[in-house]
């Protein structure tokens, strides 16, 4: 390093030696040239910012810096970092003054999540303005391209415009879809916009927008369409548009045509309001120009339509507000058009529920009317519940719970066509039930929890065309108590290979509840029925307060009698469950009529031999007559992530009995869901229904996925026999992209009807 003296400029050389000094140093110029670098570095820090920093990124590079002009120019390789903005390329000239910047050859700035790139960029550090003639940026999962860019920062906020670009989520050089654009607006950290652009798929325009926005973040203003073919509706074509306006506010539109049934239209409007809550709103219209007819033979109305809102707040500490209104004009209208929605729940309920939470205390108000005539609904108008949680009264032994409320209840009946059944009833009922708990530990391992309750009911006469009880007043006493115990033993020198066992434990946990309920003041016979039992294929409670079948309430005088079971070994470091079987049946000391001394047998067993090989089975059996009532069984084998395979059985006896309780006629269903991956870029879904009983090969779904790198598309084919002679074909065509997806991962698992567009 020496300093020169050209044409009366001086100028610093750091790193190699540009300039040679012709003339021999004497000792004072070599003192005075060892004092000047000793203060080159408090010259360079004060003639420069400290918030920039300039660094070679290689043995090889180049850097100089130039006092006079606060100059830098470096080549081979060069860093810049100033504030949140990171500068590389293979050569710099940057002014640290103005924070003017010619960066060339393998541009990249990145600021914050943002990164641009080129050949040639002219960046300024401190506005933040930029020139390029060909550019790329990208913040994932959004990536754009094109040429004459310019723009810069203005109050803070920064904005860049292009010429003829495009749009894409594929991070590749050769994108698979991609929006071509005449001019492109780029809003770091914000949105990219798109002008006069065109949609293409692979080489295929299929789309024209004059105008589309899209954030970078995963809340994506987006087109989303179903194209496909149904028996029923002819082709169709379903469209969605989502649109984000900000954190606070999102939402939907769709336009959907279906040949044979209409065009439709509906919307939906999300609210996200912090501590008021987040409130959605969905309205959907169509005019059928074919209507069917519903199971009842009645004619569906052409105009068919639906809303729904939901919301769900919570305002102050443990004080939650939850509300939801389900419209719909007619009762097929879900199983028409929503059929995931219809699978998920055929009658949606409309209420508001407002409950305050205390550490031992909860107070209810709920309130649910009925909106559709066409669903029976007991309407709660409105109900408040007080509920005392188990707590230790005092530094005593004993603990107490309590539930009561109070309401007006009115039972409505299924409207057919507007015309009612003469049976709806109305009452007020007022309910309060105690109970004392005495939970107690005996020689460290043998648990008893003794209780004893008691329950008062008020009843109103009730009112209405099926009106039948007169005011009643009913008591209920109720004790009981509850002994089990769990016990285990280890054998950690087990070992299976074909079980994959490395040591087990083996555990045992039997039980015993005892109800007795003496007869109540009033039977359920002369009663109202707002809260009563519904039929169930889980076994219902017997102890109060879980059984909360009010209305139902009858003597008991029962044993449940319970048995877990549970194996765990050792695999891949972690405990895992080889075996877990649980067992339970009632012994009714004292029958009603009509009734077995001993209930059904119920069993839930787990049955894990390898970690990928899992077998399910609930089964319940009538130890009386000796025959199965009913069972599922699923057994999953996942070996890899290749395929998997899923078959089941869903089996249900008829129980025609004509009980409340009675599950009606049965089924006898076998269920197949086979996955493959082809490559990477092909899988495939098959999946099966077939009813046995009737030797009917009721739904048949067949999914070909393919893998876009930015997106999958899916296309299904399904055929389904609803036993009337004529099958139902679907064919249809979804697309996901992976940046935002369509569906939740497995709901096109759990929910295949989504699909096809249902």
């Amino acid at each position: 390093m020496c300093q020169s003296q050209c044409g009366g400029k001086s100028a610093w050389h750091i790193g190699v030696v540009l300039v040679s000094c012709p003339r021999p140093m004497t000792k004072l110029r070599r003192f005075l040239l060892l004092a000047l670098l000793w203060l080159l570095p408090v010259a360079s820090a004060t003639a420069q910012p400290q918030k920039l920093v300039v660094e070679k990124r290689g043995p090889d590079s180049w850097l100089e810096y130039e006092i006079a002009t606060g100059i830098y120019t470096a080549t081979n390789g060069v860093i810049v970092t100033y504030e949140n903005v990171v500068l590389t390329a293979e050569r710099v000239t940057l002014d640290s003054r103005s924070g003017e910047a010619l960066a060339e050859g393998r541009v990249r700035i990145q600021r914050e999540d943002q990164v641009w790139a080129g050949d040639s960029i002219r960046y300024n550090l401190h506005t933040h303005a930029m020139l390029a003639e060909q550019f790329r940026t990208g913040k994932a999962p959004v990536f754009a391209q094109g040429r004459a860019l310019s723009g810069g920062s203005t109050n803070g906020v920064s904005a860049y415009s292009a010429e003829q670009g495009y749009i894409t989520t594929d991070d590749i050089s050769e994108p698979a879809t991609k929006l071509r654009a005449d001019s492109i607006t780029v809003i770091p950290n914000d949105r990219i916009i798109a002008r006069h652009a065109t949609l293409y798929l692979g080489g295929v325009p299929v789309f024209y927008f004059p105008y589309y926005s899209r954030r970078f973040d995963a809340h994506a203003n987006q087109f989303t369409f179903t194209p496909g073919y149904r028996s029923r509706f002819g082709p169709y074509l379903l469209n969605t548009y989502s649109w984000f306006l900000s954190e606070k506010i999102d939402g939907a539109f769709h336009t959907d045509y279906r040949v044979k049934r209409g065009v439709a239209a509906g919307t939906d409007l999300n609210t996200h309001l912090g501590r008021w809550g987040d409130a959605g709103f969905k309205y959907y219209y169509l005019h059928d120009d074919a209507p069917l007819t519903d199971a009842n033979g009645l004619n569906i109305p052409a105009n068919r339509h639906r809303f729904a809102f939901n919301y769900d707040a919570m305002p102050w500490t443990n004080l939650n507000v939850k509300a939801q209104v389900n419209f719909e004009s007619d009762a097929l209208l879900l199983h028409d058009f929503f059929e995931s929605e219809y699978r998920a729940n055929p009658q949606p309920r409309t209420f508001v529920e407002v409950n305050k939470l205390w550490n031992n205390f909860s107070l209810d108000v709920f309130t649910q009317p009925r909106v559709n005539d066409f669903l029976e609904t007991v309407e709660s108008l409105p109900e408040v519940r007080l509920t005392s949680f188990r707590q230790q009264v005092g530094a005593s032994p004993v603990f107490y719970e309590s539930e009561s409320s109070a309401g007006w209840y009115r039972h409505k009946f299924a409207q057919t066509n507007s015309i009612s059944t003469g049976l709806d009833f109305e009452a007020a009922r007022a309910d309060t039930y105690h109970q004392i708990v005495l939970p107690r530990t005996y020689f460290g391992w043998l648990n008893v929890t003794p209780r004893a309750g008691g329950r008062f009911t008020y009843y109103s006469r009730a009112d209405g065309p099926g009106a039948a009880t007169d005011e009643q007043y009913r008591t209920v006493f109720n004790t009981g108590a509850e002994v089990s115990f769990k016990a285990s033993r280890l054998w950690p020198g087990a070992t299976n290979r074909v079980l994959d066992v490395n040591g087990l434990r083996h555990i045992v946990q039997p039980s015993v509840n005892y109800v007795y309920v003496p007869k109540p003041s009033k039977q359920p016979g002369v009663l109202p029925q707002f809260s009563y039992e519904s039929p169930s294929l889980r076994r219902l409670p017997i102890e109060y307060p879980d059984y909360n079948a009010i209305d139902s309430v009858d003597s008991q005088n029962v044993l449940r009698l319970g048995l877990g079971n549970k194996l765990q070994t050792k695999r891949d470091g972690q405990l895992e469950d080889l075996l877990r079987w649980d067992l339970y049946t009632d012994w009714r000391l004292h029958p009603h009529a009509g009734q077995a001394t001993f209930a059904d047998l119920w069993s839930d067993l787990l049955f894990r031999p390898r970690s990928w090989l899992t077998l399910e089975a609930q089964t319940r059996y009538d130890v009386e007559q000796k025959k199965l009532r009913s069972s599922f069984v699923n057994l999953t084998l996942q070996p890899n992530d290749v395929w998997s395979w899923t078959i089941g059985n869903w089996y249900l006896r008829d129980d025609l009995s004509g009980t409340p309780t009675s599950l009606g006629a049965g089924n006898n269903l076998i269920t197949s869901s086979f996955f493959y991956r082809l490559n990477e870029n092909y899988s495939l879904r098959l999946r099966h229904h077939y009813e046995a009983r009737e030797s009917r090969l009721q739904e048949q779904f067949y999914t070909v996925y393919r893998d876009f790198r930015s997106w999958v598309g899916a296309l299904t084919l399904r055929v389904r026999d609803d036993g009337n002679g004529r099958d139902d074909f679907t064919l249809a065509f979804t697309f996901s992209l992976k940046a935002s997806p369509r569906y939740k991962v497995g709901d096109d698992t759990v929910r295949p009807y989504q699909l096809i567009g249902n």
